[in-house]
């Protein structure tokens, strides 16, 4: 029965959606990752961002006007990642607040001693565990351009990693993959990332698990050749993972 409802309520919203095909259709054109999709998950990838809009709330910062573009825009990048994986994996949280330009953030660090240091840092982005996402508007009209970096994509993944806790580089696993293969891999490839730079992966990744994760899930969906040059068993679990083959498109 609940399965019945739902369908019924999703369907009653895209029906009643304000955003056409044609809508959808001119904002996808901007967002050049988004050329690999075929007819069919593009026509997935619009309900979706339409389900998304209509879920959640977004709030402008320092004066920011959020639009309609603005919206779609972050709700195409958002559901990427989710395009076959389903929009539950966005429950429990609604916000998504965004800034005009970087935003400066503050943050609690222990060092080795046990002294706590206050931190005050400028971000493009930020996730937090059954809270909003924050996003700079400066760098999310710069994402999708195939460069391997995308401020969506980075945070929302954060979200899906959160969805067994706190970011870690360990989201909950899709029914049919090894969660052992998933942590050797990822932890192999995390090692050698702190002692080896690779080409077209940006060097924020060796920060910790949970941000190797992000950095390169974006290089998945942006530049999936330099991810499998530089990890292929990374490139193969993510296919798994995200169900999807970037580079077969």
């Amino acid at each position: 029965m609940f399965g019945i409802i739902k369908d019924w309520r999703q369907q009653r919203i895209l029906e009643q959606s304000q955003f056409t095909d044609a809508d959808w259709q001119l904002v996808a054109k901007q967002i050049p990752i988004l050329e690999r999709l075929t007819e069919a998950e593009l026509a997935h990838l619009f309900e979706l961002a339409t389900l998304f809009l209509h879920d959640k709330s977004f709030t402008g910062a320092q004066g920011f006007t959020i639009t309609d573009n603005v919206k779609q825009t972050i709700a195409l990048q958002a559901c990427l990642p989710i395009l076959n994986i389903g929009l539950d994996s966005y429950d429990g949280w609604t916000s998504i607040i965004v800034y005009p330009r970087a935003f400066k953030s503050e943050s609690t660090v222990t060092d080795e001693y046990g002294i706590v240091h206050q931190k005050n840092q400028s971000r493009s982005g930020e996730a937090w565990q059954r809270g909003p996402v924050i996003l700079s508007w400066d760098d999310v009209e710069h994402a999708g351009n195939r460069d391997g970096h995308n401020v969506v994509i980075h945070e929302f993944v954060h979200k899906l990693d959160m969805l067994n806790g706190r970011a870690n580089g360990f989201p909950p696993m899709q029914p049919d993959m090894d969660p052992a293969r998933w942590t050797e891999t990822m932890a192999r490839g995390f090692e050698d990332f702190q002692q080896h730079p690779k080409s077209g992966l940006d060097r924020y990744g060796a920060t910790n698990p949970a941000e190797f994760f992000t950095v390169l899930s974006e290089v998945f969906f942006e530049t999936p050749d330099k991810l499998i040059a530089a990890y292929p068993e990374i490139y193969e679990i993510m296919v798994k993972f995200f169900r999807q083959s970037p580079l077969q498109a």
